[in-house]
């Protein structure tokens, strides 16, 4: 299949894009995606998934072929945790295993919050840090302040952004095929051209402007420059918005299996996206330095949340994918449904 065909469905909150690779009988799992992408950046390894499992990855709202509202950014991820919650009441669903990828990973932790008995398993797949996105320090996730110092909020590539109005298709540096080789994968596309185009067409329905991708942003005069505001999609990442650290304490508690690419540059402890890394290297004048202000530890805030989670009597595994970046399930795809495999099964 090199030519996916979505379905439709009217849930109780939204007219849903969905994929269905139905195996009635086997494990029921739920696959949600990460910004800038939708339901189709799990092909083509969701087809190798879907011998073992009964699959649904929809299109998040702003993404895709989802029915679109705005994004309002203080509720974003129980916004879209909802829309999970509703389709799986739509596909009768009672329980399942759900699995997020960078963002969607922030909305698996936020539906496992507020709804764990519904999950046997949940999979963090390079998910965001517990406590969001830039903003933070230290492990425990401590703000700077309740504006959201440090977090990029809704400012992007002024350059990316105008590519993505121009529904540029082509090979410039700015435009979307390039953006998402460099930033995805360890060592450029590892998939087929025909994946590589539907990705991009993919990536090219993403809704823009103050109430979508990337959202708006408050100007500060000095470093660094923008502060998070309340609209669209890169604000429910902001820290005052996306603390889900609460997922230490969830009752019950599903086994958790964490997957991460060790060449990761999204989300990472020096993370190429978060101000503070991007003021080393230089790239933004004016950087007050480490001590003032240290890139956000994202893989350790991570960890430490997780390791709550165990003391208090959960489960997790961290599996770190060596030749992998931000896409595990597309660079060392066999290892990955492997690894899913033989967790969901047991």
């Amino acid at each position: 299949m090199t030519n996916p065909q979505k379905s439709f469905i009217d849930t109780a909150r939204r007219r849903t894009a969905y994929y269905r690779l139905e195996n009635p009988g086997k494990p029921k799992l739920m696959l949600v995606h990460g910004n800038a992408s939708s339901a189709a950046f799990f092909f083509p390894t969701i087809q190798a998934l879907a011998k073992h499992f009964d699959i649904a990855a929809p299109d998040l709202n702003g993404f895709g072929d989802t029915q679109a509202t705005p994004i309002h950014a203080p509720t974003a991820l129980c916004d879209w945790a909802d829309d999970v919650d509703a389709l799986a009441d739509s596909l009768g669903w009672q329980r399942f295993a759900l699995l997020g990828w960078s963002l969607g990973g922030g909305v698996a932790w936020r539906y496992a919050v507020n709804h764990p008995q519904r999950l046997t398993h949940l999979i963090l797949l390079s998910p965001m840090s517990p406590y969001g996105f830039g903003g933070t320090r230290g492990e425990g996730g401590q703000m700077y302040d309740e504006r959201g110092w440090g977090s990029p909020g809704g400012f992007a590539n002024p350059a990316f952004l105008q590519k993505l109005k121009e529904q540029d298709r082509g090979d410039d540096p700015m435009a979307a095929r390039a953006v998402l080789a460099k930033s995805l994968f360890a060592a450029g596309w590892p998939i087929d051209k025909v994946w590589q185009d539907l990705f991009v067409d993919e990536l090219l329905k993403i809704h823009l402007g103050e109430d979508y991708y990337p959202g708006d942003y408050q100007p500060l005069a000095e470093f660094p420059y923008v502060l998070p505001g309340t609209r669209g999609i890169s604000n429910s990442l902001a820290p005052q918005y996306a603390n889900v650290s609460a997922f230490a304490s969830i009752d019950p508690k599903p086994p958790v299996l964490w997957i991460r690419g060790a060449k990761d540059t999204l989300v990472s402890d020096q993370s190429y996206s978060d101000l503070a890394t991007l003021g080393q290297l230089g790239v933004v004048p004016g950087y007050p330095g480490a001590e003032a202000f240290p890139p956000q530890p994202m893989v350790a805030q991570t960890r430490a949340v997780l390791e709550q989670y165990r003391k208090n009597g959960g489960q997790y595994r961290e599996a770190v994918f060596e030749n992998s970046a931000h896409a595990s399930h597309l660079e060392e795809p066999e290892r990955f449904v492997d690894e899913l495999t033989g967790f969901i099964k047991g």
